[in-house]
């Protein structure tokens, strides 16, 4: 249930229906908006009864809501979520660019590869300090080393830093150094990671598991909404199929679909979906074709010697061609169809 207030309720007003809503044992959430607030009805066991709001002081209407993701869904929140990270825009009507290394391997390396892609035009920084491996004998990253080595990456570019956390013990740190806390395909569902991002004062940008359905990926966002942060950036990155000429298999059409059932950013990492270095330009340029809002790549000046992921990683000079290339379409696809 959606219970939608007139634009000119007030406080008061608002604070009433809040009553009435948690005296049935439900979780008010106020949803911010254009010129009017709304209030979903959370962690109700069964159907709502609008008429309990609709003759409220300022409530204007009371919408039921058919979607298990409530406060992910458009039939929530209709007008698109734009999401403001220094001086980048992530959501409808913007392309944005992430992009650096898989992993941070120090200083020399993070800043080389950073001065690097902001001249070619990416408006955010991204490397990881801990690096989730299939093999424990592979590099597992800096740590907090790596995460200070960001945040100098920052101050020396201005570039804000997006980084993945792996788990609960180490979110405060990552929260700290980062602009962005990225949750990555194997935490899609630890839930306790999940309503942790939910209480953070950062943007999530949250990938897609290998093998979850756009409804479970949906949901994972809607276990960070409901606990108040509601700056949540999609990221498609390729599921898990039978292939074996690219890593993963980019699911495209997740793009309009996503764009169609939720409000929320949506960007496609084309890096871990090819896992191959000649299919990250084709794979960039049909996601900016299907209008996603963004691409996050990985970029290493040196990739024949990178500590994780080299052969995915783009050359500067490569970078630089992407870049030129998926502007062009923006500028003949870029604006968003209405849904």
């Amino acid at each position: 249930m959606l219970v939608v207030m007139d634009k000119s309720a007030t406080p008061e007003q608002i604070e009433q229906v809040v009553k009435v809503i948690e005296g049935r044992g439900c979780t008010a959430r106020p949803i911010p908006g254009g010129d009017r607030v709304s209030i979903g009805v959370l962690n109700n066991e069964g159907p709502v009864d609008a008429a309990l709001f609709i003759g409220l002081p300022g409530v204007k209407d009371a919408v039921p809501i058919t979607k298990p993701y409530k406060l992910v869904s458009r039939e929530t929140r209709t007008a698109d979520t734009i999401i403001q990270v220094g001086e980048a825009t992530i959501g409808k009507g913007y392309l944005t660019i992430i992009a650096g290394p898989c992993a941070i391997e120090g200083r020399d390396q993070a800043m080389t590869i950073a001065r690097h892609v902001q001249k070619a035009g990416a408006q955010l920084f991204r490397g990881g300090a801990f690096k989730p491996r299939t093999s424990p004998y592979s590099f597992q990253g800096l740590g907090e080393a790596g995460l200070k080595i960001l945040a100098g990456v920052r101050e020396n570019t201005g570039l804000p830093v997006v980084t993945e956390v792996m788990d609960f013990q180490t979110f405060d740190m990552v929260e700290h150094y980062a602009d962005v806390v990225q949750i990555g395909t194997r935490n899609m569902q630890n839930f306790s990671l999940l309503k942790r991002a939910g209480q953070s004062y950062r943007p999530i940008l949250l990938k897609r598991g290998m093998a979850a359905t756009i409804e479970e990926w949906l949901m994972a966002a809607e276990y960070i909404m409901a606990q108040g942060n509601h700056q949540v950036i999609l990221c498609e990155r390729g599921v898990r199929t039978f292939v074996h000429h690219s890593r993963n298999t980019l699911d495209l059409s997740a793009v309009p679909v996503v764009k169609k059932e939720s409000h929320l950013p949506i960007m496609v990492d084309p890096s871990h979906a090819a896992g191959r270095r000649d299919q990250v330009l084709p794979l960039s340029r049909a996601a900016v074709a299907a209008n996603a809002h963004g691409l996050m790549v990985e970029v290493h000046h040196q990739p024949d010697q990178a500590l994780s992921d080299g052969a995915q990683s783009l050359y500067p000079e490569q970078f630089e061609l992407l870049c030129r290339q998926v502007r062009a379409i923006f500028k003949v696809c870029g604006e968003d169809e209405p849904f």
